[in-house]
């Protein structure tokens, strides 16, 4: 389908990435930042706006190869348009662009994976050495795109009756038979509805719906999510505790654990305290006090860069290692939190053994009070979810 390119959409899409790229900014805060400046945006505007530059990020390196330019970014638009076979305008910017070369160059970037699938070269190495025949599989669903997934929280609501207010609300959307409580919504500004603010769900994708449940959880307990953010794994571990027990959200960045708050008033949920650590004292006073620990640690978030795709234009082979560095850090000291029979599970949004495997490896030969109960990969190619890792270890009582 033909599109008409009008110039303010197209500066607004250039401003947008020149922010991405330039200034290192979120691309989904830059974008919230553009429509907020420019009311007059009708939907279909917007819609155009955050597909291209979304495509554009998937795909920056085949787009930068047919405009033989990492910098101008009006020609990286139009190689993207261009192989779109859309029609440019007669615009100054774009008289001098040899549309039959960014075609030739196009059709040749479809034998060099690191061009067709768009990737950094350090980063496509990286991944063919750690996941061998799978790395391209895995890079073709990770520049799909992904879907908006709900979860349902059953301590207001049930997945039938969340279904059929949805459908009352003209809001499409379709189940998913891995999950019962996850639901794909086919609609934009779902944060605007009645049935978010009164906290029948949140947003959260299914692979990521899967690591409280792996916490082997029952009602009453004591749980620590000890790297929580803004809780949404929290959340859900109070609403499978039945909002019974407590549940301890630990986070480095105060303002996270704020959010944390609004959230969980909104969900129904009054079991949740959250606690800033703001030195070790904080780790040390919690010393064998929960039967559940998570340990949803920072990493590379190559599992997500279907949600983040500007992420693989800022990794850096230096930050993987010092990820690494802090992953085995917090295993090492918040371990101790855990109870004498207690469970932990350690999660990445990563799908590099070197961050998963292979760290639960190195901490197990140093901590022989744990066993590895079960350990589960989630891959996007073989799912169409997030990739996401868990690993279930068990604190061995003396007495075992």
């Amino acid at each position: 389908m033909e599109i008409k390119l009008h110039r303010p959409i197209i500066l607004i899409i250039k401003r947008v990435l020149e922010e991405i790229f330039q200034d290192k900014r979120p691309a989904d805060k830059c974008l919230e930042f553009a429509f907020k400046n420019n009311k007059q945006l009708g939907a279909r505007d917007r819609a155009l706006i955050a597909e291209t530059v979304y495509e554009i990020l998937r795909y920056f390196e085949l787009y930068a190869y047919c405009a033989n330019t990492r910098t101008n970014f009006w020609h990286i638009i139009a190689s993207y348009f261009i192989i779109q076979d859309q029609k440019l305008p007669a615009w100054s910017e774009w008289q001098n662009l040899n549309i039959a070369l960014i075609q030739k160059l196009y059709k040749e970037a479809q034998q060099q994976r690191r061009l067709h699938e768009s990737i950094p070269e350090w980063l496509d190495e990286l991944g063919q050495d750690e996941l061998k025949n799978e790395w391209e599989n895995i890079l073709s669903a990770l520049n799909k795109k992904a879907d908006s997934v709900i979860r349902v929280n059953t301590l207001k609501i049930n997945n039938q009756d969340l279904q059929k207010k949805l459908f009352e609300a003209n809001i499409p959307f379709q189940t998913i038979d891995q999950n019962e409580n996850a639901i794909i919504i086919h609609k934009k500004n779902i944060f605007q509805s009645d049935l978010f603010k009164n906290g029948y769900f949140e947003m959260q994708d299914t692979a990521s719906q899967l690591v409280a449940p792996f916490l082997d959880l029952q009602s009453g307990m004591r749980v620590i999510d000890a790297c929580a953010g803004a809780g949404g794994k929290s959340l859900h571990i109070s609403s499978l505790l039945q909002n019974k027990g407590y549940v301890i959200s630990l986070d480095t960045e105060k303002w996270k654990l704020e959010e944390l708050k609004k959230r969980a008033k909104r969900n129904g949920v009054s079991i949740i305290e959250t606690r800033w650590i703001e030195n070790n004292k904080v780790i040390k006073r919690l010393h064998e006090s929960c039967d559940r620990l998570l340990l949803d640690v920072p990493c590379s978030g190559l599992g997500v860069l279907r949600r983040n795709p500007d992420a693989k234009w800022k990794l850096t082979k230096e930050f993987i290692e010092e990820v690494k560095k802090t992953q085995l850090s917090i295993l090492d000291s918040y371990c101790k939190m855990l109870r004498p029979g207690g469970k932990m599970v350690y999660a990445t949004c990563s799908i590099l053994p070197s961050e998963n495997q292979n760290q639960i490896s190195t901490f197990l030969n140093k901590h022989k009070e744990f066993i590895l109960e079960e350990e589960k990969t989630i891959w996007p190619h073989q799912f169409g979810f997030d990739g996401f890792y868990m690993a279930r270890l068990k604190k061995i009582n003396s007495t075992e």
